[in-house]
């Protein structure tokens, strides 16, 4: 199947299910090629990818999942959200793939991920070629999270249940229409495919815990910086400057950090989705990074 998905449900009738330890896991495949592994942020799903899956999927074989507690896949109430369970799900799905190299683009709270899986290279059962970490808070101490997120995520556990699930649909609206740039926000339509996704198998009620791991990357900074230091794999920033989250002023805390790696910025009022906002931006900045890569290999072989 190739095209734009007409709405998440299509997606999740287009994918797949696996089980993790007890948990169902949505996931899919699409296209051929090698092999690129989409790794959304949260609150949502891999349906954030929906707008360049179709063009993506020419050139890769694309690899999507729901992680744990978020979209189509399992949401366990009472449970322990982790960064380390993540990165050990991407590899039992990839393992289970037969796939032995990828690369990887992830947005938001996947950047994390991807930063701890960096760290435990040791204990995957495939080989990261290539990273594009995509709006996300790879420095805690210049993302700046929304008011919501700290009432859900920064007060007590009690707290953070009861507002997980009395929180009304036009305060998440609200908060996520001030995410997006200005000229890019997401219809009618994009809010209730968003609000079904949230909800699905009482989504909303955990959003607290998982949104937890947000302000948990505290005690992994120094390592995880540490680890893209020192890893020998490339990596890149793709940013959309005007997410008020992880917008330009990462990017800049980014190539401070990292003077090696690549930026590409995209226009100027795009914000914290660029894949939804100006997905063809997203697309030539991830090709960019891919034809520098290859003349970089070619210029070592010589």
């Amino acid at each position: 199947m190739k095209g734009k998905f007409i709405n998440a449900s299509a997606l999740k009738e287009f994918g797949k299910f696996f089980d993790y330890k007890g948990n169902s896991i949505f996931y899919g495949t699409l296209g051929e090629g090698e092999p690129l592994l989409l790794l959304h942020g949260y609150p949502f799903n891999s349906y954030d990818w929906n707008w360049v899956m179709e063009d993506l999927s020419k050139h890769y074989q694309l690899v999507f999942i729901d992680l744990l507690g978020m979209g189509f896949s399992d949401k366990p109430q009472n449970h322990t959200y982790s960064f380390e369970e993540y990165v050990d799900l991407i590899n039992t799905l990839i393992k289970k793939l037969n796939i032995k190299k990828i690369r990887i683009l992830a947005h938001d709270l996947a950047v994390s991920i991807v930063e701890e899986m960096l760290g435990n290279i040791d204990s995957l059962d495939f080989e990261i070629l290539s990273v594009a970490f995509m709006n996300g808070g790879l420095f805690t101490d210049v993302y700046k999270p929304r008011m919501i997120q700290r009432l859900l995520s920064q007060t007590p556990d009690a707290i953070g249940k009861y507002l997980s699930k009395k929180i009304k649909r036009n305060s998440i609206e609200n908060s996520l229409k001030k995410m997006f740039g200005p000229e890019t926000g997401p219809n009618s339509d994009l809010l209730n495919e968003y609000w079904n996704i949230l909800n699905y198998n009482q989504g909303k009620d955990i959003a607290y815990l998982i949104g937890r791991l947000v302000f948990d990357k505290v005690k992994y900074q120094k390592q995880w910086i540490k680890t893209l230091k020192n890893t020998q794999i490339p990596f890149c920033y793709i940013c959309g400057p005007f997410d008020p989250n992880s917008g330009t002023h990462m990017a800049e805390r980014f190539k401070k950090e990292y003077p090696f790696a690549s930026v590409y910025f995209l226009s100027s009022k795009i914000g914290h989705w660029p894949q939804v906002e100006a997905p063809k931006e997203v697309i030539s900045a991830l090709m960019l990074f891919q034809h520098e890569l290859n003349a970089n290999n070619k210029l070592k072989v010589k």
